[in-house]
């Protein structure tokens, strides 16, 4: 009996879950085997999710009427399956609110961060309201001025892509499951992660730059 429970949870999450992992994922894979632009690259994550989108509209359409429609209630449940990915891509992508930024020049800087970064960070925020970004963008005279050894590669620094491709996440005051929430989550995707002090007990989040395929 408990197991049975345990399986449709199961169940249950993977499908809700299912359609924000195919746009991450495949954003990333498309990124990382194709070198492909930062947008065209959220694009074809969003096609994913509209097909995924699509099949569980019609689904429920089929178990409401008995029946999956002709082509023209087929295409309208595919514009509304596109137009749902791409406003959730859209204020994914370009918005972080204040109280989830360290500090105004942090929220500010959440736009120099690769696009599939910043989608990534919101829909965790869907797990976890309370995650802090900690830094972004970083120049190497940034890591002279916190004491730091400047670098000369490092993801922080923007990329050929146009974009940084590395951000920090508070971990300090954070209960353990949370954090380990956090890192699992960020690697489950596709993303390196490894948590360091520094100036502070956070997560390092990458994403694969073709620049130097060996940085994280």
């Amino acid at each position: 009996m408990i197991w049975r429970i345990l399986v449709t949870i199961f169940q249950i999450v993977l499908l809700i879950s299912l359609p924000f992992i195919v746009l991450i994922r495949g954003a990333i894979w498309i990124h990382k085997e194709y070198h492909a632009l930062p947008w065209l690259a959220i694009l074809f994550g969003t096609l994913i999710m509209t097909i995924v989108l699509l099949i569980y509209f019609t689904y429920v359409y089929g178990r409401v009427t008995g029946k999956a429609g002709n082509k023209g209630w087929l295409k309208r449940r595919a514009k509304l399956a596109f137009l749902i990915a791409i406003a959730y891509v859209g204020q994914s992508a370009l918005f972080l609110s204040a109280k989830n930024a360290k500090s105004s020049e942090v929220k500010r800087e959440f736009r120099n961060l690769h696009p599939i970064l910043r989608m990534s960070i919101s829909t965790f925020l869907l797990l976890d309201r309370s995650l802090i970004v900690t830094d972004g963008n970083r120049e190497p005279e940034d890591y002279r001025r916190m004491g730091l050894p400047s670098k000369s590669h490092s993801l922080h620094y923007p990329q050929s892509s146009g974009y940084a491709h590395a951000v920090d996440v508070r971990t300090n005051g954070k209960a353990a499951w949370k954090n380990t929430l956090m890192k699992s989550y960020f690697w489950l995707m596709g993303f390196n992660t490894l948590r360091h002090g520094g100036t502070g007990d956070h997560l390092h989040i990458s994403l694969y730059s073709h620049d130097t395929p060996r940085s994280i």
